[in-house]
């Protein structure tokens, strides 16, 4: 068996630092490695510099950067990211909005599992985008709470991961028809929920990990016609490099892309919207804000204004000391709080007390492996 691709994704706002690769057709900071790197053991993936995301999974952001464009100068725009976690999406969605919006805009990125929810927290925190908000709400909260708050919602719904299978076997394990018909029904659910807080003329990206045509063509076909909305033409550009069109979509198999399975969609919302309430996402209760102090245990020295007068510069070995959370000394640093660094990017905070310093990492974001 062939060995698996591997792929990354460059934060455009952290520098060019990370691997280097091939560029992904869709992705303007995607790349594809010749091999899989130790990356556990990159103190850059630690400080958010890149983000490991398979290159097909990278396609609904291409999609989004489409409709950003269709929508105009997007001031103030609202974006959910509906079913979030591990975080791949809502970072490509921060790096896209914040280049087209500078500082004006919101990411809402929802995840209703709490065990998964906790993965997108420390995920999105280490990218470092102070206007993405971190939440754990049912789907049916933001159409209750937040009708017609937001411009564009990606809903990448749970699936029956045809598209996995190379990668995962348990997922082809765990398929059959009858779990194709119970995601399927559950997408419709899921999309029916949260359609309400979605503005007329905003615009839905749906996407999935399998090929089913239930679960993708059908259940776009189904949100047009039964909650109100227009498909929007499928993407063209990239057949030679794999990427096939449907009736309402893009299909990317696995074996004829360079990563795994996807497939992608978008329709704009013609229905009329309840009326609007004021936008308080605080009724959502985020488990993070980058926007204001971090929940406890989130890694707060990613995201602080830092002064280069309190950032101690570690060398490899030492940083991987740091994200072991092995002691450290810094004779020369000052004392007190401040943040340690790798090549100018900051990984954490410690507090120095002269003979040694207090590793202040969050527990969570520790190497396991030995270093």
């Amino acid at each position: 068996m062939d060995a698996l691709p591997v792929s990354i994704r460059l934060n455009p706002f952290k520098g060019p630092d990370g691997p280097d690769g091939k560029p992904v057709p869709w992705s303007p900071w995607g790349r594809i490695l010749d091999s899989r790197p130790q990356f556990i053991l990159d103190p850059l993936m630690h400080a958010g510099c890149y983000y490991v995301q398979d290159s097909s999974a990278m396609f609904p952001g291409h999609i989004f950067r489409r409709e950003l464009r269709r929508l105009g100068p997007p001031r103030g725009i609202r974006v959910l990211d509906l079913c979030a976690a591990p975080g791949g999406k809502t970072t490509d969605l921060a790096a896209s909005l914040r280049e087209a919006c500078g500082d004006d805009f919101t990411l809402i990125s929802n995840e209703v599992m709490r065990g998964r929810a906790s993965t997108l927290v420390q995920n999105v925190s280490v990218w470092g985008d102070p206007a993405v908000k971190v939440v754990s709400a049912d789907p049916s909260v933001f159409g209750r709470l937040l009708p017609g708050c937001f411009d564009i919602i990606l809903a990448d719904v749970p699936c029956s991961g045809e598209g996995m299978f190379r990668k995962d076997p348990r997922a082809e394990q765990e398929w059959s028809p009858a779990v194709v018909e119970l995601c399927a029904a559950r997408q419709r659910r899921i999309l029916a929920d949260v359609w309400p807080a979605l503005r007329e003329g905003g615009i839905l990206i749906y996407s999935t990990c399998t090929y089913e045509d239930a679960e993708n063509d059908s259940n776009l076909r189904w949100a047009a016609e039964t909650l109100g909305g227009e498909i929007l033409p499928a993407e063209g550009g990239f057949e030679e490099f794999g990427v096939r069109t449907t009736d309402c979509g893009n299909l990317l198999r696995a074996g004829e892309v360079p990563g795994e399975g996807q497939w992608a969609g978008a329709l704009v919302k013609t229905s009329p919207q309840r009326p609007a309430r004021r936008m308080d996402f605080q009724v959502l209760r985020p488990l993070w804000d980058g926007a204001a102090m971090p929940a406890a245990d989130v890694p707060l020295g990613i995201f602080f204004d830092v002064n280069k007068n309190a950032c101690a510069e570690l060398d490899l070995p030492t940083a991987l000391r740091y994200l072991h959370r092995d002691a450290l000394a810094l004779p020369d640093a000052p004392p007190g709080l401040l943040a340690v660094c790798y090549r100018g990017h900051p990984l954490g905070l410690v507090k120095n007390v002269g003979r040694r310093c207090n590793n202040l990492l969050p527990a969570a974001r520790r190497i396991l492996k030995d270093v």
